[in-house]
């Protein structure tokens, strides 16, 4: 599981900035009050997963028939699969890990014939038998589970086996805008090895920091299988590791330096849904995590009493929870005075041009307590929209924005990507 600080990326090279500002000759008289922002998102290592069969009469995949199914990725992030190799004990199919590689080293997409990557592995939990149609399920268990082990050319018992690109030819296509349609297609019934694929599973992995966060996200070779690999190895039934890998899927995003303003007045200084970015540098926000530019502005503002950018001791951004490692928090004690609003706006790191920001006209500066429920996730309007954490242009995961001009909304959820969890799921705003 990934635990180091994401280092290198655009939205953590940004302070060269002061922690406030205050209007010469303006009345600052008042109180101090603290707050602080927490990431609380219980992030998952997995962006996207799902299952697949044949849409036919029966849900294997016959030789000569074919499956698709289609998914959205970014640089580095690579597509892993597992099917049955229908006639045998325990045999399965999957890519050598992490998976496919999606885009080769200048960044291009793979498209066509990547069977090469596919090999026939030993699930090490049944004693192998002369693989056809009248293999016994499961057979024999062996007398003490054995490792995942690659089978080449043959197993254990010495039984021959076709090379697995012979037996399953699997492509890719690139649908434009980061997504891939992969098509896995039976050509076992050209070899000796005859044998139907069953209902079987695919996972893609985030990337942060330049790592993938789940490297094995369906099996490790030299270790014992786990998380229901075994019931789609011995029976074909992908359900449970389908299952499991739906419970290790989910949000996963950093956020920005925290942009906070106080202010006077009746309406947010921020941005105002409806309209389009106003060109002050909340798109820089937005895109890449860069305050700077929006905190300079705000400094003219007629109304701004005070603009502070959270950390200012360091450039980290705030991390999710990653298992057991709580999620990245700051704090930073603020100047108010009765009459004065807060809002507050930073990046959803692993997008497009989405950012949290204070809805409305903010709330009250004087308030104390937990003001999340103020907090709300927008669309900036400026980049077009990817699945998070799995997008070629977002700027985050090394890409560059397809520029779009729309207004400023808020970001439905469902939305046409992803369910979010709710926005107190994800950070935590606090006034003490």
């Amino acid at each position: 599981m990934y635990s180091k600080q994401l280092t290198g990326m655009s939205l953590i090279a940004l302070l060269a900035l002061a922690a406030s500002c205050k209007k010469s000759g303006e009345d600052m008289t008042g109180t101090t009050t603290m707050i602080t922002v927490e990431n609380v998102l219980d992030s998952r290592p997995l962006v996207q997963t799902g299952t697949f069969q044949n849409t036919g009469e029966v849900p294997v995949i016959l030789p000569g028939a074919s499956i698709s199914f289609q998914f959205s990725a970014a640089k580095g992030q690579a597509v892993s699969f597992a099917t049955m190799y229908g006639w045998s004990n325990d045999l399965f199919f999957a890519p050598a890990n992490p998976g496919i590689a999606l885009y080769d080293e200048a960044g291009m997409p793979v498209e066509g014939d990547v069977s090469s990557a596919i090999k026939l592995w030993d699930n090490g939990t049944r004693i192998n038998q002369t693989p056809g149609e009248s293999v016994s399920h499961p057979g024999t268990a062996e007398s003490a589970p054995k490792n995942v082990m690659e089978v080449s050319g043959a197993d254990a018992e010495g039984n021959t086996y076709a090379q697995a690109s012979a037996m399953m030819k699997t492509t890719l296509k690139y649908d434009g805008n980061s997504m891939f349609t992969m098509t896995i297609t039976n050509t076992s019934g050209n070899t000796a090895n005859a044998t139907p694929f069953s209902p079987g599973v695919w996972a893609i992995s985030y990337i942060a920091g330049g790592d993938l966060l789940s490297p094995n996200p369906l099996y490790e070779p030299g270790k014992l299988t786990a998380n229901g690999l075994t019931e789609l190895a011995e029976m074909g039934d992908n359900s449970v590791l389908g299952s499991y890998l739906t419970e290790q899927t989910g949000i996963f995003t950093p956020l920005s330096p925290i942009l906070v303003v106080v202010y006077r007045g009746s309406e947010n200084p921020l941005y105002k849904t409806g309209e389009k970015d106003r060109g002050k540098g909340l798109k820089a926000l937005a895109q890449t995590g860069d305050a700077s530019m929006l905190a300079a502005y705000l400094k003219t503002v007629e109304g701004v009493r005070d603009v502070y950018v959270l950390p200012v001791e360091n450039t980290t951004v705030l991390l999710p929870k990653i298992g057991d490692q709580p999620g990245g928090r700051v704090s930073q004690q603020l100047r108010v005075a009765k009459g004065d609003r807060l809002a507050i706006a930073t990046m959803y790191g692993f997008s497009n041009d989405w950012f949290f920001a204070s809805k409305d006209n903010g709330v009250d500066a004087t308030q104390k307590g937990d003001i999340s429920t103020s907090i709300a996730l927008f669309d900036n309007g400026t980049a077009v929209n990817q699945f998070p954490g799995a997008g070629l242009t977002q700027v985050n995961l090394a890409g560059t924005p397809l520029e779009e001009s729309k207004a400023i909304e808020a970001v439905p959820n469902p939305n046409a990507f992803t369910t979010l969890p709710e926005i107190g799921d994800m950070m935590k705003v606090t006034l003490h």
